[in-house]
């Protein structure tokens, strides 16, 4: 197994049980325990566990979103099937908000040719778009969340208030019928209600995995979305509620 898909693994292991064993790690993925304890060095590095003898405790907390780092290896062919699902629904010459996470990042690749001006909100789609000669980028100002390298605070929603978009591509940590939109960083929130009313059309770009988690914040209810990006693991139950509510779903 590849470093990616068992770091994966390693981190479904930490949701179960909190608790991993180098031993039982190695003998599971048929590697040397030297493999896992650099596995476990690099989560430790990124702030998702801390080494104790033997094995790893997750540091991973029930509200908070693991880091950028982590998220960035999961569902990674699903995220550039969305993102080229996103790309094909955007015209030459739209003004677009491209919100922060990694959904956004794989979006911000796959238009980094296209003639667009784009607004995004994290360091990484900026620098990723730097130097794309046909996209006109334009930054927010803010503050910079720590390790996200997204936008926040009241600057970037000043910013973002005084715009209007075409389109605003906006991601999530959790989406369902019975509460909407969810996100766990509250400074998110508000970054991403003044994107959500900023823009002539909202499309939700999610992994299905989403579907079943609700985070902290309420960003928006399902109706106020226009379209939702997802995979075809999406739960039947979420595709009608959100047929239901008008809001029109893709899945790839």
């Amino acid at each position: 197994m590849e470093s990616n898909n068992r770091i994966r693994a390693i981190m479904s292991a930490l949701r179960a049980s909190d608790v991993v064993s180098v031993a039982e790690l190695a003998v599971e993925h048929a590697v040397s325990e030297m493999t896992i304890r650099r596995d476990l060095d690099e989560l430790a590095q990124q702030g998702v566990v801390r080494r104790v003898r033997g094995g790893a405790v997750s540091l991973l907390l029930r509200g908070e979103e693991p880091p950028f780092g982590v998220r960035e290896r999961e569902a990674v062919e699903v995220k550039r099937r969305i993102a080229a699902e996103v790309a094909a629904l955007l015209a030459d010459g739209e003004a677009v908000l491209l919100d922060s996470g990694t959904t956004s990042l794989e979006i911000a690749r796959v238009i980094r040719d296209r003639r667009l001006t784009v607004l995004p909100l994290c360091l990484q789609s900026a620098t990723e778009l730097s130097s794309a000669s046909r996209i006109r980028l334009v930054l927010p100002g803010g503050e910079v969340r720590p390790g996200e390298l997204s936008f926040t605070g009241p600057l970037t929603e000043s910013a973002i208030r005084s715009l209007r978009f075409d389109t605003a591509v906006i991601g999530c940590c959790g989406l369902s019928a019975e509460h909407g939109l969810t996100a766990h960083d509250l400074s998110d929130v508000a970054v991403k209600q003044a994107a959500i009313a900023s823009a002539r059309r909202v499309i939700a770009a999610t992994d299905s995995g989403k579907f079943t988690r609700t985070a902290f914040g309420a960003v928006c209810p399902l109706d106020r979305l226009d379209m939702v990006i997802t995979d075809t693991a999406l739960p039947p139950a979420e595709h009608d509620a959100m047929i239901a509510a008008g809001v029109a779903v893709r899945t790839v």
